[in-house]
């Protein structure tokens, strides 16, 4: 590559960047119940709902139930007393039913969200490099793969619960408060030598109870919100700082950084212990309350309603049904309360969600907004690059690249050359359509037509044969293809482990690597190459043969090759310099090159008849 200076600084992202990330998350809740690949969402949704109707008319049997069964005992009436066992039988089993129920109609429900969502994030990011320029923009979207996997699990999963519970609370609450209301009968008292009547008492009383616990954990549980943001982000930090430690564990092995590292994912760890010391004090806080909220709602209403009692005016069985009813309500009202915590956890999920979603809508926007200066990048069916007043500038504004004007037909080799720093990577990603920072225009041949070679080549999980089709599916080449190719760049070797499946970026050499890029090259035959210091880990010999065998295999080629290491140039026909100028490189005339190419003195390099059969398609 062109050097560290062609990546921009860039600030840490926002965790809270997101204005409104309720309604936002609403929105998304909206696309997936109106998206073509919803599949039966609705269809669960129903369901659900009439589950929890069944739900609440149970719990409303088994109120009057208490009464029924407690007046039996109160009567001595042993007839009554078997009666109500045998009812209490059939509502158990038709309860533990619609729980089963109602449990997997929301899983089912939680999995089909998760899935679609995880697939339209996944859409966005991986798409047109997004990934890429998400990393370069600093679009306030750190770990995307912890907001695609855990975010994603935890607002999907919590949401359909607190929906679930509001459905539940909402209708036991109108229910039950019918119940309290007619069972409880008026409160007189005297007041200021007047008589006061409050009818339905107990359900002003329940109110008055849940309406003081509410208010006193919104005041309580208030930083539960940002104290779990902090303590996901430090969360993410951590787990990749240890990704990270194990993806480079052969270079910090080598330099015996083993220290440092330590020492730096320590402090990483210490983030994440005060942020949960932080976040557990304000659990221990809210706990307080909430535990003995719920104790004393064990005796509230029975204290409440027991001189009605006393005074005869009620029986036992209805003093336990207006027990029972006054939980109901309380918990109906106490919902808020009780799911306080999940909300704050499921609001700051949400919220880095959402601030993802905001991050790819931006870069959607820079690019699609006409008024926005941005690299305009056209396909066109002839044959030909071409840069049009061309300016490269980094993700803050900086110019890197000013005024390039190019033009390169097919079958031209051209190398670009430049002291690094002055912007040769970057005006490779902006050919490719990764770079929108900077104006001007890039028309290039059909995408189809091109195929691109970074420094260090890309390979995908799996086989060896998956590596190698990449990113053609492994079925289209056949194998005699495929060792025809390997045998081609002095991997031969390797034809016999073409279903192998290891960590391939790490069982070959970035050598061998580079190399496996030149034989995935010539299976696909594209009509232009792009190469990014392609052959920078090969010694010069290496570098000759590899050079030689695209000239020899693919003569028509359109190759753009950004380097300096010395014996390049002969393999081009012509260099495009990249001159360190205020305000920006520039491209300087092209000149022509006068060496013809130098064969190759490897052996295994083994040239092909011009009427030998191309490489076979599976």
């Amino acid at each position: 590559m062109s050097g560290a200076s062609d990546t921009p600084d860039r600030p840490l992202p926002d965790a809270e960047s997101s204005a409104s990330p309720m309604r936002a998350f609403l929105r998304l809740t909206r696309g997936w119940l109106t998206a073509p690949d919803r599949g039966n969402a609705r269809l669960l949704i129903l369901l659900l709902l009439g589950l929890t109707c069944l739900q609440v008319y149970i719990a409303m049997r088994f109120n009057w139930w208490n009464r029924d069964f407690f007046n039996a005992l109160e009567n001595r009436d042993g007839a009554a007393f078997r009666h109500q066992i045998l009812v209490f039988g059939i509502l158990a089993v038709s309860q533990m039913s619609v729980i089963v129920a109602l449990l997997y109609t929301k899983q089912l429900i939680q999995l089909a969200w998760r899935q679609w969502l995880t697939g339209h994030l996944l859409g966005r990011w991986l798409n047109e490099g997004r990934q890429y320029q998400m990393e370069m923009a600093g679009e306030g979207a750190d770990n995307p793969d912890q907001r695609i996997a855990e975010d994603v699990r935890v607002s999907v999963d919590l949401a359909v619960d607190f929906v679930g519970g509001l459905m539940t609370s909402s209708l036991m609450l109108v229910v039950f408060v019918g119940i309290l209301w007619g069972i409880s009968g008026p409160l007189t008292f005297g007041l200021m030598g007047r008589e006061v009547t409050i009818p339905g008492y107990m359900v002003w009383a329940a109110l008055l109870y849940a309406g003081v616990g509410t208010v006193l954990t919104l005041v309580v549980g208030a930083p539960l919100v940002r104290l779990n943001i902090a303590r996901t982000t430090a969360e993410a930090d951590f787990r990749f700082g240890l990704v990270r430690a194990r993806e480079s564990g052969e270079g910090i092995a080598l330099i015996r950084g083993e220290t440092d590292e330590r020492r730096g994912l320590k402090e990483q760890f210490t983030e994440v212990a005060g942020r949960l010391r932080d976040l557990m004090r304000s659990q221990r806080n809210l706990m307080w309350l909430t535990s003995a909220y719920g104790t004393l709602a064990m005796i509230f209403p029975t204290v409440v309603a027991s001189p009605g009692y006393f005074a005869g005016a009620i029986t036992l069985g209805v003093l336990m049904q207006i027990g029972a009813a006054f939980g109901e309500v309380q918990r109906s009202l106490s919902w808020f309360v009780d799911s306080f915590p999940k909300l704050a956890e499921w609001r700051s999920a949400v919220t880095r969600l959402v601030t993802f979603q905001d991050a790819l809508s931006n870069l959607d926007a820079l690019v699609a907004d006409p008024e926005q200066p941005t690299i305009n990048v056209r396909e066109e069916e002839g044959d030909r690059l071409v840069f049009r007043g061309l300016e490269v500038a980094f993700a803050n504004g900086t110019t890197v690249i000013a005024d390039a004007e190019a033009e390169i037909h097919a079958g031209e080799r051209v190398l670009i050359k430049g002291e690094s720093g002055t912007g040769k990577s970057t005006l490779f990603r902006a050919i490719g359509g990764l770079w929108p920072w900077g104006a001007g225009e890039i028309v290039t041949p059909p995408r189809a037509q091109m195929m691109f070679m970074p420094q260090r080549p890309y390979l995908p999980l799996g086989s060896l044969r998956v590596a190698l089709a990449y990113p053609a599916g492994p079925e289209a080449y056949d194998d005699a293809a495929m060792s025809a190719a390997l045998d081609r760049v002095g991997l031969g070797r390797l034809s016999e482990r073409l279903d192998e499946v290891e960590r391939w970026d790490r069982v070959l050499s970035l050598g061998e690597q580079q190399r496996l890029a030149f034989a995935r090259l010539l299976l696909h035959r594209p009509k232009w190459v792009f190469m990014d210091e392609a052959t920078a880990a090969l010694d010069e010999a290496n570098q000759d043969a590899m050079m030689n065998l695209v000239i020899e295999e693919l003569p028509e080629v359109g190759l753009v090759s950004i380097g300096h290491r010395p014996g390049l140039e002969v393999f081009h026909t012509r260099t495009l310099q990249l001159q360190r100028a205020e305000g920006g490189a520039r491209l300087s005339k092209p000149r022509r090159q006068a060496k013809p190419p130098r064969r190759s003195p490897l052996r295994w390099l083994k040239p092909r008849r011009r009427d030998a059969p191309e490489p076979a398609r599976a």
